[in-house]
């Protein structure tokens, strides 16, 4: 047979076997256009032996021999996501209840500012409305909201390093 001849054949054989082959390939991966790429990874594999199969009648199991084997070659080079230790983590769970104290301290912590600063930093902070939109909101300058707010932060700083709040300074625990 010519090699132009061969080329008709095997295009023949992909137009005709295509979709069957396609069944086959979805029932070895889940993902159809993984399925696609199967196929058309075995069709390229196999026209380069196309002349070598004496038995056409036997092409679609070697096309199936070759999906299996692309696949599996693809399994096997997939990257790890887990990457096995000799030590495991210590199992923890968390209820958010160190969240929710903290929350709480700072909702006392506010408690020691007054009014308008306090509306301030909910504003800014908590609600993330900027300077402008601050300052319409509470009918006052930007830069009453900004003297404002550094006065509360500082303020709230002072509190949470030297209140009763539970709050420790990173540098306290360091020296200790």
């Amino acid at each position: 047979m010519a090699a132009s001849g061969a080329v008709l054949e095997f295009e023949e054989y992909v137009r005709t076997r295509q979709d069957a082959l396609l069944r086959s390939a979805r029932r070895l991966v889940p993902d159809p256009t993984d399925a696609q790429d199967l196929v058309q990874t075995a069709f390229v594999r196999t026209y380069s032996h196309w002349d070598g199969i004496a038995d056409k009648s036997l092409a679609d199991a070697y096309m199936r021999r070759v999906m299996i084997n692309t696949r599996t070659e693809w399994w096997r080079s997939r990257k790890l996501d887990e990457v096995p230790t000799g030590e495991l983590p210590d199992a923890s769970v968390d209820d958010g209840a160190e969240q929710r104290a903290d929350r709480e301290m700072l909702r006392d912590a506010l408690q020691v500012l007054a009014p308008k600063q306090r509306q301030v930093v909910v504003l800014r902070h908590y609600r993330q409305f900027s300077t402008e939109e601050t300052a319409d909101a509470l009918g006052m300058s930007t830069g009453t909201v900004k003297s404002t707010l550094h006065r509360a932060l500082a303020r709230l700083r002072h509190e949470l390093e030297h209140g009763s709040y539970g709050y420790t300074r990173q540098e306290d625990v360091c020296a200790a």
